[in-house]
Parts: C-alpha cells; structure tokens; sequence
C-alpha cells in the first residue's frame, strides 16, 4: 500500500467558476472539486497550508485521503493539480471520491535494488532507466507506493521487461498488449574489460644450417 492515509478539512463552495476560485483564493485557501462515484461534483476550499505540504511531500496523487467536508467524511484519491507556475504554489486541486470497489489508473515510481550485484554495472555497465514510472489499474484501496526491480545477475546487453517484477494482487500494468522495457544495463567507455588468458607464441625455431 502507498503512504499512510491522511485526512484534511474543507468547506463546501457553494459558488464556482473563476470569480469564486479567485475569491477563495484571496482568503488564504485553495480551490478544489470531488467528483465520480455516481455523484454530482462537489467544489470544496482545503487550506492552503495542508494541502501545499501534501503536495510537495512526495506521493500526493497515490495516497488515498479523507477529506472532512463540514463533518461529513469523504474517502477521495487526488487526480490532478495546479501550481502557480512563477511562485509554485497549488492553484486548484482534483479529487476522484472512492466507493468500496472503485479502481484507477495511477503512475507508480520504479525503483532499483541490488546494483551491487549485477555484472554489467560492476564492469562499469550503465544502468538506462526507460520508466521512471508504470502506469497501474489497481484497487484505489491497494495502490503500491512503488515497485522493485532487481539487477541482481544484470549483465552488459541485457533488458529488464515488466513480467520480471512481482507486482500486488490486483495491480496490472496499463499496457497490457506487449511486455515493456523499464531498464537496460549497457556498455560505457568506463568499462572495465573482462580478463582474458593471453597466449604467448612459442619464439620459431631458427632455421638449421645448411651442412656443406
């Protein structure tokens, strides 16, 4: 599962559209709507402050969240943000309400282990990241904070596909028609040549003399 669940308090907007968000805006706290579910699209206003810190902390869009909408709670998974693109702070956010059999579509970042343990990277192999991230459908309750490849046995020349990573019950990749590259271990100038037994020639004989 992603990070620990985290619940943040709003109010209810009951006016939306630019004029409004820019109203909320001014005083101090950030615009949002929950939407999907089966249910008509509520526009919140969260307070600046928690929600920057949400943000920014790293795994905002694969944490579920409770929001506390003027005491009534409501389980929700962030969609989408914006930020300010000068100063960097958020603008508006999009939460998707989560129902008990809901499912989504989520990137999940990719993470390496075990470098130490392949061959091509010791010989001074490269690790090439093709994803950084995989796209998922999985349970909204049960989203993998991240997923683990093992280089162990990696060697120059070889590809890591997405069938050799463990993945949750539940989880499948997006991309289902073909098996994926998320990495490469390839040859670097910095390589270090493997050890080979050098053969010496036996010095050729010297001609015999020709007897008189």
């Amino acid at each position: 599962m992603s990070h620990d669940t985290y619940e943040l308090k709003a109010e209810a907007r009951e006016q939306v559209g630019k004029g409004s968000a820019r109203a909320v805006r001014r005083n101090g706290k950030v615009p949002a709507v929950i939407y999907g579910d089966k249910q008509p699209p509520l526009a919140i206003a969260l307070t600046y402050k928690d929600i920057y810190y949400k943000i920014h902390g790293g795994g905002f869009l694969t944490t579920v969240a409770t929001i506390d909408v003027d005491g009534k709670k409501i389980q929700v998974l962030p969609k989408d943000f914006q930020l300010d693109p000068v100063k960097d702070f958020p603008v508006h956010v999009d939460f998707l309400r989560i129902g008990k059999d809901t499912e989504v579509n989520v990137d999940v970042p990719v993470h390496f282990i075990n470098e130490d343990k392949s061959p091509g990277i010791k010989r001074g192999g490269v690790l090439n990241i093709v994803r950084h991230e995989v796209e998922f459908h999985c349970p909204a309750n049960a989203i993998p904070e991240f997923i683990t490849v093992d280089l162990t046995g990696a060697d120059i020349g070889d590809s890591i596909h997405i069938s050799a990573v463990k993945l949750p019950a539940g989880v499948k990749p997006v991309i289902s028609d073909r098996d994926f590259t998320i990495a490469t271990v390839a040859g670097s100038s910095a390589m270090k040549p493997e050890t080979e037994e050098t053969v010496e020639a036996a010095p050729e004989a010297a001609p015999a003399a020709e007897e008189k």
